[in-house]
């Protein structure tokens, strides 16, 4: 067919299109709500904001109601384990502690502190004591809670400053569609933080901070390595404000590497108390299967390897 062919048939067919019903259907899309009131604030703002909330933490301690996931591609499947009590304790600048009960009887179901560089994580029911260092991953498909690390849940609890000496941030706006409690797709209109860091090999992008435009409230934190992966996606709801400290009481940290969602909804919580040395001990239980995460062969046998260090 020559060219002037081609181009009269298309638009004889397009013609035709709009006579012919059974060609074509159309559908209506629903239209996400978008608040009417949006807050405005400039970049050096929500600076002096994130640096100014971070510094009026210093230490919380919160009874927590703990929801945990565990799975995806890797792992083939998802299983989610019934909610538990537990406990949570940070103290800046990087000691944390996390316990979780058993449902009903209350015992404990795992028991792990850090000192920032340094874990412990002591797994009753299997009779596991888990030793290493924050900073060497294991993904361990088959072991969902060895891969756990304290410093992991205490970088999503407690918003760090930007640190002028090794950071910039830079501000974005975007808009994404979220749902709410009652099913409802909002647009949400939202100031983004991008936080860029100089390591070793350069400049990278560290987290981006996501600041909903309906409250000037941090809603979202994502935390990357310096590869530039995505290791930590961290969600923030339910704020509750006290002395001019805002926190959020329900906080949802997923794992994408090691395929774990963790959400702590915040039953009691209080903050700058002191929390004391000896609140952050986890010793090692006689007779336990010590799982050394640093050394390229781990322990097998029991208490007689010593304790961690």
């Amino acid at each position: 067919m020559l060219p002037w062919a081609k181009s009269r048939a298309l638009l004889v067919l397009f013609a035709v299109l709009p006579l012919s019903g059974c060609l074509f259907r159309s559908h209506k899309v629903e239209q996400p709500i978008t608040p009417t009131t949006l807050r405005t604030a400039s970049q050096q703002e929500l600076i002096d904001y994130i640096d100014a909330q971070a510094g009026k933490i210093q230490s919380m301690e919160a009874t927590v109601d703990i929801d945990t996931s565990v799975g995806g591609e890797k792992k083939g499947k998802v299983t989610d384990y019934q909610e538990i009590r537990g406990y949570v304790l940070a103290r800046k600048p990087s000691m944390l502690r996390m316990i979780g009960l058993m449902p009903i009887v209350r015992n404990r179901a795992f028991d792990m502190v850090s000192n920032g560089q340094d874990f412990k994580l002591w797994i009753p029911a299997k009779n596991r004591f888990v030793v290493g260092r924050n900073d060497i991953e294991t993904h361990n498909v088959a072991q969902p809670l060895e891969n756990l690390r304290p410093q992991h849940i205490y970088d999503a609890l407690l918003l760090q400053r930007i640190d002028p000496e090794r950071e910039i941030a830079v501000q974005e706006n975007d808009v994404e569609t979220i749902t709410d409690a009652k099913g409802h797709k909002i647009r949400q209109a939202d100031y983004v933080l991008d936080v860029i860091r100089k390591g070793e090999q350069g400049w990278f992008l560290s987290r981006k901070i996501v600041i909903s435009r309906a409250d000037l409230l941090p809603h979202r934190q994502l935390l990357y390595d310096d590869k530039g992966n995505l290791v930590t996606n961290a969600r923030y709801g339910n704020y509750h404000g006290d002395n001019g400290v805002n926190f959020p009481w329900q906080i949802e940290i997923s794992r994408p590497q090691e395929e774990y969602d963790i959400t702590l909804n915040i039953v009691k919580l209080e903050l700058n108390q002191p929390l004391p040395d000896d609140r952050f001990v986890l010793e090692q239980p006689p007779g336990v299967q010590v799982l050394h995460l640093d050394k390229p062969v781990s322990s097998s046998a029991s208490g007689s390897q010593g304790g961690d260090k």
